[in-house]
Parts: C-alpha cells; sequence; structure tokens
C-alpha cells in the first residue's frame, strides 16, 4: 500500500519515527541502523521506504531509510518464525551487507546477536536464505562477490580447514571466511591461516 513516505522527522525514540506529510504524523517502527543514521535529522525533511504489515487487530507500519534494508526486512520475514520484531531485530545488529556475509557463510552465531534470536532461529535463518542471498536485491556487487568467493572457500576441504581452524581461534564464521576467501586455495591450510591472520589484523 506504501511505498515509502516523504516528509518531515517529527518524533523518534528507541524504536520508532513519526513522519509528518500532508499535516498527517505516520508512525513507523524501525531498526537501530535507521534511528543512528537520522540522529541529527528532527524536524529535517526525510524520505523512508516502507512495509506495512497487516494483522487481523492492527496495521503496523515499519520505516527505513534506505531501500537495501527494506529488501533485507521483507526477505527476512519470509522465513519460517521470523516476525516483524524479530527481523527488525537482526538489522539492529546486522546491515544489510553483514547479514549477506553471515547468510553466505553459515554463520548463524553472528545474527545470535540480535535481541531475542536464539540459535535455532538464527539457522533457519542460514539454512532458509542460503541459497536466495547470492541473487537478493539488496546484497552489494562486493558482497555478493564475498558471498560467491565464500561459497568456493567452504566447498573446498585446505579453504574449509582453515576457517574452521580461524573459528577455533575465537573469529566468527564469517570473519573467518571472508578473510580465506581473499587468498589463493592453492596455499596450504597453513598459509592460508598465516595469510588470514595477516589481513584481519591489518583491518583491525
Amino acid at each position: 500500500m506504501f511505498y515509502s513516505l516523504t516528509g518531515k522527522l517529527v518524533f523518534k525514540d528507541e524504536q520508532s519515527i513519526a513522519i509528518s506529510c500532508g499535516g498527517v504524523a505516520f508512525k513507523c517502527q524501525t531498526t537501530r541502523n535507521t534511528l543512528s543514521a537520522l540522529a541529527l535529522k528532527k524536524g529535517e525533511d526525510i524520505t523512508v521506504f516502507t512495509h506495512l504489515n497487516v494483522r487481523e487487530d492492527a496495521l503496523d507500519l515499519f520505516g527505513f531509510l534506505t531501500e537495501n534494508e527494506l529488501d533485507a526486512f521483507k526477505m527476512l520475514i519470509t522465513v519460517s518464525g521470523v516476525g516483524p520484531k524479530a527481523a527488525l531485530a537482526i538489522l539492529s545488529e546486522l546491515s544489510p551487507d553483514s547479514l549477506a556475509v553471515a547468510i553466505a557463510s553459515g554463520d548463524a552465531k553472528a545474527i545470535t546477536r540480535a535481541n531475542g534470536v536464539g540459535p535455532k532461529l538464527a539457522q533457519r535463518v542460514v539454512m532458509e536464505l542460503k541459497d536466495k542471498i547470492s541473487s537478493a536485491s539488496f546484497i552489494s556487487e562486493e558482497s555478493s562477490n564475498v558471498s560467491n568467493a565464500m561459497n568456493t572457500v567452504n566447498g573446498m576441504s585446505n579453504t574449509s580447514e582453515a576457517v574452521a581452524a580461524l573459528t577455533a581461534l575465537g573469529y566468527s564464521q564469517s570473519e573467518a571466511s571472508v578473510a580465506v576467501s581473499k587468498l589463493s586455495p592453492d596455499l596450504s591450510v597453513e598459509e592460508l591461516i598465516k595469510g588470514a591472520l595477516k589481513n584481519m589484523t591489518l583491518r583491525f
């Protein structure tokens, strides 16, 4: 029903915003990422991309600063057991690109950082979306390339062993997979681990 709203930001709290359009203020639930981006914009004209969730007893409007975040939200709520509340929690912890990388690498643990999202639900997100994520509309070209590279990493024994070793050292599955995917798969397991550690040290 609503694709987007453009108007003045008149209200903002820890979970929602309200935008005045033609004398009517529409309240939208949103993510911490959108709220952070709107930190200094109260009183200014903004555009948010919206999703209307229809229930028997309510009409809930959700608003996002970017189309990518909206598209990620809409994909998440297609997962069995993931409602709007859980989808907002996930996107409050992970940007759309970070979510795509976590799903592509099978890193359910990264998704459990979201408030109220347990291991079983996070694993379901990974399982149901893994085959869809590479063609998702919200994934950037860079993340798509990383996802494709990680699929190659996970399908080769030496790279898989390197990722397993790095996760044993305390790195997340997605961090380890991304680091290893940037190296030649022809390297030995030891060389892959050393190279990945070097890349992650330089990055941080």
